[in-house]
C-alpha cells in the first residue's frame, strides 16, 4: 500500500513497485483514506510518508498496527530529521528512507521489511540505536520491571538477538552464524512470538535494554 499526498510520487513509487513484481493491493493520499481503505486491503507493507494530511504518518502507524499487529510500515520521507524518525520508529516502523533514496534503494528496503528487516537510510540507523540505548539508561529509563529473563529462548536464539540488538541485517547475521537466512528469520520470528512482540523494532530495545548489544 502506497500513501503520499503528491500524486506524481505516489504514482511513481506505485509504478516501481509493479515494475519489481510486487502487488500494490492500494493506495491513499492522506491519513483518512489510509486507514479507511487499510482493514479491506490488509497489505503486508505500507510505504508511507509521514507529512500527509488527516492523521499523519505517525498516528497512521500507530493504527495501522493496532488493526493488524503483523503488518510492516516502511516510512518513505522528504525529511531526515532526528525528531521525525525517532517518533516514527517508536510508532513501531520498521524502516525509514529519505525521498533522495534511489529506486534499487526503496525496492530493497520494501522487500527488506517485508521480511522482517530494519532497514533505514544509512546514518538512520545508528541514531536509533543510540537512541534506544538511551531510553534503556538506568537514569533516564522508567523503573525495571524486574523480568530479566528471556522466556524460554534457545542459546542460538539469544545469540541472534544480540546481533539484532547491534543493528545486524538477517544477512549479516547469517553470514556470521554461517547460517541460511531462512533459518535466521525462523530465530527471529520464534524470539518474537515468545516474547510476544511484533517486530524488530520492539526486539532491539527489549534487547538494548538487558544490555545484550554490549555483550
Amino acid at each position: 500500500m502506497v500513501v503520499d499526498d503528491h500524486p506524481m510520487w505516489r504514482d511513481a513509487v506505485e509504478r516501481d513497485l509493479q515494475a519489481a513484481g510486487l502487488d500494490v493491493v492500494a493506495v491513499a493520499a492522506d491519513g483518512h483514506q489510509a486507514l479507511a481503505r487499510f482493514p479491506a486491503a490488509r497489505p503486508q507493507v505500507v510505504v508511507l510518508d509521514l507529512q500527509i494530511p488527516g492523521p499523519n504518518g505517525v498516528e497512521v502507524t500507530q493504527q495501522v498496527l493496532r488493526t493488524d499487529p503483523g503488518a510492516r510500515v516502511l516510512i518513505l520521507s522528504a525529511s531526515g530529521e532526528q525528531d521525525d524518525v525517532l517518533e516514527a520508529v517508536k510508532a513501531g516502523a520498521t524502516g525509514y528512507l529519505v525521498k533522495s533514496a534511489s529506486r534499487a534503494e526503496l525496492l530493497d528496503a520494501v522487500r527488506r521489511v517485508a521480511r522482517g528487516d530494519s532497514v533505514f537510510t544509512p546514518g538512520l540507523a545508528g541514531l536509533v540505536l543510540g537512541e534506544f540505548r538511551r531510553l534503556s539508561d538506568p537514569a533516564t529509563a522508567g523503573p525495571a520491571t524486574g523480568d530479566d529473563d528471556h522466556p524460554e529462548l534457545t542459546e542460538r536464539e539469544t545469540e541472534v538477538l544480540k546481533m539484532v540488538a547491534k543493528g545486524m541485517s538477517y544477512k549479516q547475521i547469517a553470514e556470521r552464524l554461517v547460517l541460511s537466512h531462512r533459518t535466521v528469520q525462523n530465530h527471529v520470528q520464534n524470539t518474537l512470538r515468545k516474547l510476544q512482540m511484533h517486530n524488530r523494532v520492539e526486539l532491539t530495545r527489549y534487547a538494548i535494554e538487558r544490555g545484550l548489544d554490549e555483550d
